[in-house]
């Protein structure tokens, strides 16, 4: 591996790649500190601090997970990438439904160009809808006795919405910046780089706990451990797949005579991705939010029964994630659309008969290793709170252990190693695994 990384910089073209990627990630990192005029930030932050224990931080919580903290510091890029996550998920969610949507992804780079312009607009709409929402929220203190705002009314409101919508933005750019001229998918390596920008605070907490003989140093030992299991386990699975044989006949192409060949068509065990653990904490999390912008008394009754850590949460919890992995699965992946391209093409599943009967195979197929990668999901995002409940940890330090943070990461790092050793085996370098390549999640937009 270490011989990968001095190749990497012997290539001109992969070492410029990485240097302009680094560099907007600087960027992202240092626009994350300049914060919104007219806040006590020290202020939000212990509102931040209340909700993180009672409910692991609220949507606003998520959201300054993808932010890397930005929100917590009422930064211009407190939003994140949270408002274009949410109408690329709109969208892609609309392509089945929407005629107009469905043939402009099938047009290629064009439709996929036109797509990516509704995103930005869409984005740029979202983003001042959640920038006044979020300007509300800080006006309010979200029901606890604390002046976040030092001058409410209209005119932070407007400063607060230019300022957050500019830096949703700017961070779009960067992300599309990194995707033409870096290396690795934009967007997702800002997430990822916000994610990664919490972790030294959370070592630096649990070292501190230890030191104070909070937590012992066994338990350190084994979340040290556990770290390492969970990310085995996690690339594990994101790289898991079955491989659907497919054979096309034989063929006459022009003058040539192209023989019989044998593929497959690659089923993941994780292809909703994360999708149904946001899905899911968007659902559990709603009433808890709700409720701290005022709007009591149902919101606040739900709240209470929805404690997070309690076996009610993580049922309810781990039932929704499995309920929206099926539902998204159900939606990107259309076997019917597959058996028929199969059959245009000449290719056919041996042992299966061409047109519906593939389609319903691979559906069947399909259904059995995503109930895999359903329970996979649920475990991974109930650990954090279980190990927060039950070791006695902040919940700052075990959300480093499973959950939506982890698997963006792994996923994340994953792509960006398939692309660099694509580059390296492509020149003729060592890549970073001799035997085997590393696997990717097949290229996809979503994080």
């Amino acid at each position: 591996m270490l011989k990968a990384f001095v190749n990497i910089f012997k290539i001109e073209d992969l070492r410029n790649k990485i240097l302009i990627t680094l560099g907007l990630l600087i960027v992202y990192r240092i626009g994350a500190y300049i914060p919104v005029p007219g806040i006590d930030s020290m202020a939000l932050a212990r509102i931040f601090d209340s909700m993180a224990q009672r409910s692991g931080g609220g949507l606003f919580g998520m959201m300054n997970l993808f932010s890397g903290g930005a929100l917590r510091r009422a930064t211009i890029f407190a939003l994140g990438v949270m408002p274009y996550i949410s109408v690329s998920i709109i969208l892609q969610l609309l392509t089945p439904v929407i005629p107009y949507l469905d043939n402009l992804q099938k047009e290629g780079i064009t439709g996929y160009r036109k797509i990516q312009q509704y995103t930005r607009y869409g984005t740029i709409l979202l983003s001042l809808v959640q920038a006044y929402f979020i300007a509300l929220f800080l006006e309010h203190g979200a029901g606890i006795n604390e002046t976040i705002v030092l001058f409410p009314g209209l005119g932070f409101r407007i400063i607060a919405m230019i300022s957050l919508t500019a830096g949703t933005a700017f961070i779009m750019w960067l992300g599309e910046q990194i995707q033409e001229y870096g290396i690795g998918n934009g967007i997702s390596l800002i997430i990822t780089a916000g994610i990664l920008s919490r972790m030294p605070a959370a070592v630096f907490q649990l070292y501190n706990l230890v030191k104070a003989n909070q937590v012992r140093t066994e338990v350190a030992v084994f979340l040290v451990v556990m770290l390492f299991a969970v990310i085995w386990f996690v690339t594990a699975i994101i790289q898991g797949q079955r491989k659907i044989p497919v054979q096309y006949a034989r063929r006459v192409s022009g003058a040539a005579v192209v023989g019989s060949q044998t593929s497959y068509i690659p089923l993941r065990v994780n292809q909703a991705s994360v999708m149904p653990i946001i899905f899911a904490q968007s659902v559990m999390l709603f009433p808890a939010t709700m409720a701290s912008f005022g709007i009591k008394p149902v919101f606040s009754q739900l709240a209470g029964l929805l404690t997070r850590g309690d076996w009610l949460y993580v049922g309810v919890y781990g039932g929704l994630i499995i309920f929206f992995t099926f539902f998204y699965t159900g939606i990107v992946f259309k076997p019917l659309d597959i058996a028929d391209n199969l059959k245009k093409y000449g290719g056919f599943i041996p042992g299966i008969r061409p047109g519906r009967p593939t389609a319903e195979y691979l559906y069947d197929v399909m259904i059995k290793v995503s109930t895999i990668g359903a329970v996979f999901l649920a475990v991974i995002a109930v650990i954090p709170m279980l190990m927060s409940k039950w070791l006695k940890i902040p919940y700052l330090v075990s959300q480093f252990f499973g959950g939506t943070g982890i698997l963006i990461v792994v996923g994340v790092l994953l792509d960006t190693i398939r692309q660099i050793e694509g580059h390296l085996l492509m020149r003729h370098y060592d890549g970073f695994i001799p035997s085997g390549r590393v696997r990717g999640r097949s290229g996809r937009r979503t994080i």
